[in-house]
């Protein structure tokens, strides 16, 4: 599959050449195969298999989604989360406080939050509880975040303190498993974020490197209008590095950093 036909894939979709420019390699290997398996001799052909068979066209949406992650991705914005966001979503609140991780791939960001957790569990007083939903379109994802199960390669973020106290060895030390404690109170669901959001009254939503990266405007900006609207006023929204929001999100602010927003204490 060549580049031209790539980007006839990608616009029977609804997505994002740009966003799908660095990974596009792998991408196009699995999409490749898929075509050869259904049957199909031309990419034009498997189109039109996509718009008349909803099973087929759902198989080719998750070979077309893409886990990149780390724990702690861009330090920065998780001082800010431990420091500033997180006391500031706590302070005040008696009733149980609501994440969603949107599009969590592996889960690397959902143990992530639940590290800064524990710790701020230990320095803060009358902590309340805490509920993440963690949502993503493909269950293969969901299976290894449920895991836990992580290569060296995704820790390398995590000071050694962290590792010993978060995470246990195994596979030879080549592997680690994160802690029974950072399993609690998540709850993984399939969710393509195109529908309706799962749930209302999120004080902090994760929408980094998925949504505002893959999908072109006609599809993303009706979606991302709905992620905000299950945001609760006052609540955090956070995006990937090298993303931008749509023109459209009048009622959010920057905070603190480029990638962190707050919606609106006081709505309409």
């Amino acid at each position: 599959m060549d580049d031209p036909q790539f980007r006839q894939l990608l616009n029977r979709l609804g997505l994002s050449w740009e966003g799908y420019r660095k990974v596009r390699k792998g991408v196009k290997k699995r999409i490749s195969r898929h075509v050869q398996q259904v049957g199909c001799r031309t990419v034009e052909e498997y189109c039109i298999a996509l718009e008349g068979n909803e099973e087929l066209r759902k198989a080719c949406e998750l070979l077309m989604s893409v886990s990149i992650s780390r724990f702690f991705r861009d330090r920065r914005l998780w001082e800010i989360l431990e420091n500033q966001i997180l006391p500031a979503i706590i302070e005040g609140k008696r009733e149980d406080i609501k994440v969603w991780s949107a599009g969590c791939g592996c889960g690397e960001e959902v143990y992530s939050l639940k590290i800064l957790w524990d710790r701020s569990q230990r320095s803060l007083e009358g902590m309340p509880g805490l509920t993440i939903l963690a949502t993503d379109m493909n269950p293969v994802y969901l299976d290894k975040a449920q895991a836990g199960v992580y290569p060296f390669s995704s820790l390398k973020a995590i000071p050694e303190e962290l590792r010993s106290a978060y995470f246990e060895t195994c596979s030879k030390g080549c592997f680690y498993k994160v802690s029974p404690c950072l399993k609690e109170n998540i709850v993984w669901r399939v969710h393509n974020l195109l529908s309706d959001p799962p749930g209302t009254g999120f004080q902090l939503i994760f929408l980094r490197n998925n949504l505002l990266t893959y999908y072109q405007d006609a599809l993303k900006v009706p979606a991302f209008l709905k992620v905000i609207d299950s945001l609760a006023p006052g609540g955090f929204l956070v995006i990937g590095a090298h993303e931008k929001l749509p023109p459209v999100t009048a009622d959010l602010s920057s905070f603190g950093h480029p990638c962190i927003f707050q919606r609106c204490k006081y709505m309409e």
